[in-house]
């Protein structure tokens, strides 16, 4: 199909691509490679508080940041609340009324119902901790004015359709990460093994863990808690089919790369099944969509409930070694045409390293170093993390990019 045929072809709807923003700078990226959307969290409220999360101040920018780039902020108020929990909920609210994100993601009832009655201008999703798997569900959480639901991860793709169709809701279900094995992420273990409540945002991961069963005298050492990780660039086909609006991805608290390659991945698998959905099982191998996806830090990759019900072979039963073949070492901070990139080296890299840059679209390219120049102009061997380099000019290049190298095995 050429480009005049696409123009004029009504194409199916294109669901969200909804990436992670862990940090301020992570949101930056994450805009950059093509989400639609970005969600994080303040300081309270949310389910990771071990990750960097946002003050005021950055969320204010990042909004702004966002916004001006035509990209969307959601923001999780995602754990569930204890009487001690609402104290500054009220001043939250309202701040983040008045810097206009773009709804809020929420698990608690007593929350939910909060803001339907008080901030009337703050749109709610509803977190897929609140565990909404069928359509009475949604109906109920509907009544009480949420706007999308992000389905539980026990919901298959055929079960979301039917979702979709009777609710007439907005429907968001996670497209790739890490997943936890507790139902709807409803875990106590931390609680037991860490005294860190896992459901307002203690969680240690501790199914990842290795235990001992004992049986009949035996004991095995296991780690059958352990989920492999989600991926769903092969059933994109069944996100469109089902109408989903918002493919999610995990992972607040990875690294940039991460959150780069998957942003720019799905984004565009999903454009090129919108546009040529007959082509796109040539088009994912052409294009490596799936060898990209194992270039960063990883467990073994899992459909989940995708398709159907997850069984077994979803368990990671192995020690906590995920595998990747590329690290990130640094970010395009400005390019002077034709002569150098300026970059703000994140990992050493050295006089003789090939390097790779990773665009915002298309394939990355390689660039071999054979000179490296501070920021003043004189040459260095190697660089220092948290440094400011000049390396060579590359066409692809612009700023904002990602550089990565391959680990050596």
């Amino acid at each position: 199909m050429d480009s005049l045929e696409v123009a004029f072809k009504k194409l199916p709807q294109r669901p969200e691509v909804l990436a992670p923003a862990g940090s301020l700078s992570k949101l930056k990226v994450a805009v950059h490679y093509g989400a639609d959307a970005v969600y994080l969290g303040g300081q309270k409220f949310g389910l990771r508080a071990a990750s960097e999360n946002f003050t005021n101040s950055e969320l204010q920018e990042g909004v702004k940041y966002a916004h001006a780039r035509k990209s969307k902020v959601y923001v999780v108020l995602n754990s569930f609340f204890h009487r001690q929990d609402f104290e500054g909920l009220d001043e939250f609210l309202t701040f983040l009324s008045d810097i206009k994100v773009d709804a809020v993601i929420v698990s608690d009832l007593g929350v939910v119902d909060f803001i339907s009655q008080n901030y009337k201008s703050l749109v709610i999703h509803l977190s897929t901790q609140a565990s909404c798997l069928n359509v009475s569900s949604a109906l109920f959480w509907k009544e009480r004015g949420v706007k999308r639901i992000v389905l539980g991860r026990e919901v298959t793709l055929n079960e979301a359709k039917i979702i979709k169709e009777k609710t007439k809701l907005e429907i968001e279900m996670f497209i790739h990460g890490s997943m936890c094995m507790s139902y709807s992420g409803h875990c106590v273990i931390s609680n037991y093994t860490q005294g860190r409540d896992s459901n307002r945002g203690g969680c240690a991961h501790s199914c990842r863990f290795e235990y001992k069963l004992k049986n009949n005298g035996q004991e095995i050492s296991t780690y059958f808690m352990s989920s492999k990780d989600l991926e769903g660039v092969d059933v994109i086909p069944h996100f469109f089919d089902a109408g989903i609006d918002s493919v999610k991805i995990e992972g607040r608290m990875k690294g940039p790369l991460y959150a780069a390659t998957t942003t720019k991945i799905y984004r565009e698998a999903l454009e090129c099944y919108q546009q040529n959905p007959t082509e796109f099982v040539k088009l994912k191998k052409e294009k490596g969509w799936t060898e990209e996806l194992n270039k960063f830090s990883h467990r073994d990759y899992t459909n989940g409930s995708l398709i159907g019900p997850a069984d077994i072979s979803s368990i990671y039963n192995k020690r906590e070694s995920e595998e990747k073949t590329f690290d990130a070492i640094g970010t395009v901070l400005e390019i002077k045409e034709g002569q150098y990139l300026l970059i703000e080296v994140r990992n050493k890299f050295s006089c003789g390293e090939t390097l790779e840059i990773l665009p915002f679209r298309g394939k990355s390219e390689k660039i071999y170093l054979d000179k490296i120049l501070s920021a003043s102009g004189s040459e260095i061997e190697s660089t220092k993390p948290g440094s400011v380099v000049r390396i060579p000019y590359v066409k692809c290049a612009s700023p904002h990019v990602i550089l990565r190298r391959e680990v050596l095995q």
